[in-house]
């Protein structure tokens, strides 16, 4: 491992930020052990860092490539001295157009990594998820058509099929902080 390597457990969300923001797929995918796994919020699952790698060199130029990506919460559990679940709150900014939707708006996700520490010290990824967070939704469920939509059984609410108009619910407003501690970053 090199010395950029992160040398505590949360330090790979801020070094996976800092790496998305340089547009660096190469450093992302740095973070991961070889035979690592990645899900992304689609479900789309990389199976090793080589094609982690590569979906981020797709990913950052072409859908992310003017984004801006930043934590604003993170929590860190240890399981032993030398594994950790670091999930961490993020905002994403600046996503490419497609389609109708000329100006995607702001999206909060929700990473998960599961870290260890590698025998110099340095921490490594062993596997990754992203998940959306739906602001006031509980779950999702396919119509008839198979298209996918967000739901809130309490009120019987189902976003909008239409993706445009689905921009503003993918993300919490700034001054709604979500409900869970951690070390607030914003």
């Amino acid at each position: 491992m090199n010395s950029q390597q992160p040398k505590s457990p949360e330090q790979i969300a801020f070094h996976f930020v800092e790496a998305w923001n340089d547009r660096d797929a190469s450093r992302i995918a740095g973070l991961f052990d070889e035979h690592a796994d990645f899900v992304n919020v689609t479900g789309l699952w990389w199976h090793d860092r080589a094609s982690i790698e590569r979906a981020h060199e797709y990913g950052l130029s072409r859908i992310f490539e003017h984004s801006h990506l930043e934590v604003l919460m993170h929590r860190v559990r240890s399981l032993t001295d030398d594994v950790a679940i670091v999930h961490a709150l993020m905002r994403l900014s600046g996503q490419s157009a497609v389609d109708s939707i000329e100006k995607p708006g702001q999206r909060r996700t929700i990473f998960s990594f599961v870290v260890h520490r590698n025998d110099d010290g340095s921490w490594s990824c062993a596997s990754a998820h992203n998940t959306d967070v739906v602001r006031g939704m509980e779950t999702n469920v396919i119509d008839e058509h198979g298209t996918l939509h967000a739901v809130d059984y309490r009120s019987q609410k189902m976003q909008n099929a239409d993706p445009v108009d689905q921009i503003g619910q993918a993300s919490f407003p700034a001054s709604d902080p979500p409900s869970w501690t951690g070390s607030s970053l914003s």
